[in-house]
């Protein structure tokens, strides 16, 4: 198959414009005879059946959580990018778009990141007219607020809680369509398998989590808006239910997964305390505006920290290094998260890091609290100090922040074309489940922007282009390839009930979330990950010999849904092992050691790897086969990143 990303032709301030003109169109007379279902309730996959609905589409829309606020989209804290220019400090449309490639490190396509920036400010309008309370200044606009990978401020943000805030904005509008029977809500349900009829998407198969009856649903067209995959490394700021069920069923099916190995390390995470944990915790980037990182100059002083024999206030400003300012002048504490975070990994690893573990790094107060009084501080981040002191037990008013680097978001995702269409016509991917907009690193506060961009403004419009060629004839769910999907999963689940082994579900999520995070996580080599791809394959094997589930498959069985979830994990780790070993440069969340420049800094092969990797399903037990988009660079220069 050749790939297809459908990016219209013209300039570039002109393509969506003129594409949304160019795209055919559903009567609203003719929209109530096609259905279409959303697998997934947070703000990409709310905003989608909201819109869809309101246009007069037949939505299903699935969640696997009792209720669609508690998509995961609500634990985002620090804010929401547009390029709104509120601060009239230079910021346009064309600067969002440059920062969002730059800090992508030169992997996105440059035709998704502008509509991403252009459609940014019709979000923010979106999201006041359905009463998001943003944060406002004194006479009455909207604030702003800075965020990485950015010299202008265009963050809109509600305290540190701006994901909440928008799900519920998001939530609010598709409580009205289910009023209005537009939208048929399933929460507690999981989508076990995408359902192809003659080559298209027309369904899925889903699991009730409450009694564990298997069930099969039609549509016209298929929405995945299931999240990231960062909980492939056990540990990490996801939701413990977070996955990739739903994106690997769709891959085994025909959708090519891209970039798997892009994952981005958040550098402003609540240090790992131990073996008991299940996640870990984020303090929002947003904390960087007024916090300032350091650790200690000599080793010596950090091995007295460590020991508790002295505490971070008894050290002198000559004794602390404050790194990123001194290393990034230019960006200073706002460089972007992957530069971030490889800093503060680098001081570790001198010895100079905190904590008792000496994994991590002082994230300080002190200054903004003498500068601007502990009020304004405790007004901007009331909310995020709280739970920081509630999980630590320290008070950060007093005592600096302890951080270090943890998995978060995942750039990588299902291929999709400009249209949001995977490779399965019919089958679409929105926000964090496709790869579309943030190349090999995510700029702070545009996983927001990206999730209700496609969802409100993108979707909308292309999937009429789809639907306007299909028949009106809905297909029974009796049809032979519901009936053979069903069989499928029903299979797998007799499978995984009747191994009977002697090691639980999560040991083995524990031990592949350590293979990935030692050999694919922070920085990556090719012996490291060769090593990792053989102990995947090994501990792939053990897991279908020795699991043990608990329980049986007609009853609600929390170790089965495990079960599934770490079996796809399993998988697609080793994946993503194929895709970092196949690229051999670094850039952005993906550092290979073999490739980086005498200061450290990610050292990109552009001649050689300015592509999409875009992967194909060969079989059980088979290689997958590499396809490649070609990136081209028509409006940037493709130049060696630098924040100093």
């Amino acid at each position: 198959m050749i790939l297809d990303a459908k990016i219209p032709s013209g300039p570039l301030a002109e393509k969506w414009t003129k594409h949304k003109f160019n795209v055919k169109l559903v009567n609203p007379a003719n929209k109530r005879k096609y259905d279409v279902i959303v697998v997934g309730t947070g703000l990409a996959g709310a905003s989608a059946a909201a819109s869809l609905a309101e246009l007069g589409y037949n939505v299903k829309a699935f969640c696997f959580q009792d209720s669609p606020r508690r998509a995961h989209s609500i634990a985002a804290q620090g804010g929401i990018n547009a390029a709104k220019n509120y601060q009239n400090d230079g910021d346009s449309v064309f600067r969002l778009f440059y920062d969002t490639i730059k800090g992508g490190d030169y992997r996105s396509r440059e035709a998704n990141v502008y509509r991403l920036a252009e459609v940014s400010v019709n979000i923010i309008d979106q999201c006041v007219a359905q009463g998001v309370p943003f944060a406002r200044e004194y006479g009455g606009l909207l604030a702003n607020r800075s965020f990485g990978g950015a010299q202008v401020s265009r963050t809109f943000y509600a305290r540190g809680q701006t994901g909440q805030q928008l799900l519920l904005g998001a939530y609010s509008a598709l409580s009205r369509q289910v009023a209005n029977g537009k939208v048929k809500l399933y929460p507690r349900t999981e989508m076990m398998d995408v359902v192809k009829v003659d080559g298209k998407a027309r369904g899925i198969i889903t699991r009730n989590l409450i009694t564990g009856a298997i069930e099969s649903h039609s549509a016209h067209a298929v929405l995945l808006c299931t999240g990231g995959y960062g909980n492939v490394f056990f540990l990490s700021t996801n939701a413990m239910g977070s996955n990739v069920t739903a994106a690997w069923r769709a891959h085994k099916k025909g959708a090519y997964f891209s970039n798997p190995c892009y994952t981005q390390i958040h550098p402003t995470c609540i240090p790992v305390s131990g073996d008991h944990q299940s996640k870990l915790t984020l303090m929002s980037e947003s904390l960087r505006n007024d916090g300032r990182v350091w650790v200690p100059k000599t080793v010596e002083l950090a091995e007295k920290l460590r020991k508790k024999q002295i505490k971070p206030q008894d050290i002198k400003d000559e004794d602390r290094d404050y790194y990123l300012e001194t290393k990034y002048p230019s960006f200073g504490n706002l460089v972007p998260r992957d530069v971030a975070s490889r800093n503060a990994k680098y001081v570790c690893d001198e010895g100079r890091g905190v904590n008792e573990t000496g994994e991590a790094v002082f994230l300080d107060f002190r200054d903004a609290i003498l500068r601007d009084g502990e009020d304004l501080v405790r007004s901007k981040y009331g909310n995020l100090f709280d739970m920081y002191q509630q999980i630590t037990g320290e008070n950060p008013y007093k005592t600096p922040m302890m951080i270090y680097p943890a998995v978060h978001y995942t750039m990588g995702g299902l291929w999709v074309d400009y249209n949001l269409m995977t490779t399965v016509p019919g089958l679409y991917a929105l926000g964090e489940a496709n790869f579309s907009d943030h190349g090999a690193n995510r700029l702070g506060a545009s996983a927001l922007m990206q999730g209700l961009a496609d969802g409100y403004f993108v979707v909308p419009y292309t999937i009429g282009d789809y639907l306007a060629g299909m028949p009106y004839e809905r297909i029974s769910v009796d049809h032979p390839a519901f009936k053979e999907a069903e069989a499928d999963v029903k299979g797998r689940i007799q499978q995984l009930l009747s191994i009977n082994g002697s090691k639980t579900v999560d040991y083995y999520h524990k031990k592949l979330g350590k293979i990935m995070w030692n050999y694919c996580g922070m920085a990556r080599s090719a012996d490291g990950l060769t090593k990792a791809k053989a102990m995947i394959k090994e501990l792939k094997a053990e897991f279908w010999s020795n699991v043990k589930v608990l329980g049986t498959g007609e009853e609600l069985n929390q170790s089965l849904e495990k079960a599934h979830r770490v079996a796809d994990f399993l998988e697609l780790g080793e994946l993503m092992i194929d895709d970092a070993l196949n690229r051999d440069e670094s850039c952005g969340g993906h550092f290979r050691e073999e490739f980086q420049t005498p200061e450290g800094e990610a050292l990109r092969d552009d001649e050689n790897f300015a592509y999409v990797a875009a992967w194909e399903y060969q079989g059980e037990g088979k290689e997958e086969q590499l396809h490649k988009e070609p990136l081209v660079f028509e409006n940037v220069k493709l130049t060696q990143r630098s924040y100093k």
